[in-house]
């Protein structure tokens, strides 16, 4: 699948999903960026917060397939993605959910400032139930 046309940073934030790379996904926030990962939770603060929180997921799927994007609509530096994530479970079980994700952009840097995760968490967790 092709990847809809989006800001660098968001781009960034994909195929870092998709290649299971917590660290480059963590880079494509700014220092002091904010992930509300999703929307309802606690949110991640700083590039360090969000980095431990994806590569403490990432180890409970094999493999992580990630996020991929499916439309993406950029106004400045607002950015709205509509995904669908995909992985298996350590034990085999396929995982699938989607949602929308909002991105602030800083103006200066291009890097996301703030993403706002919408989905349902249930349904996520729901599939990873015993």
């Amino acid at each position: 699948m092709t990847f809809p046309a989006m800001p660098a940073a968001v781009l960034q934030f994909f195929r870092a999903s998709q290649e299971g790379d917590a660290a480059t996904w963590a880079a494509s926030f700014t220092e002091d960026g904010v992930f509300h990962d999703p929307i309802g939770t606690p949110p991640l603060t700083g590039r360090p917060a969000i980095h431990d929180f994806i590569a403490s997921v990432l180890p409970n799927f094999h493999p992580f397939l990630g996020l991929t994007p499916v439309e993406a609509h950029t106004v400045g530096h607002h950015v709205a993605v509509s995904w669908r994530g995909a992985a298996v479970a350590l034990d085999g079980r396929p995982v699938n959910w989607s949602g929308i994700n909002l991105y602030e952009l800083d103006e200066e840097t291009g890097l996301i400032r703030e993403a706002r995760a919408y989905f349902n968490s249930a349904v996520f967790r729901a599939q990873l139930a015993d």
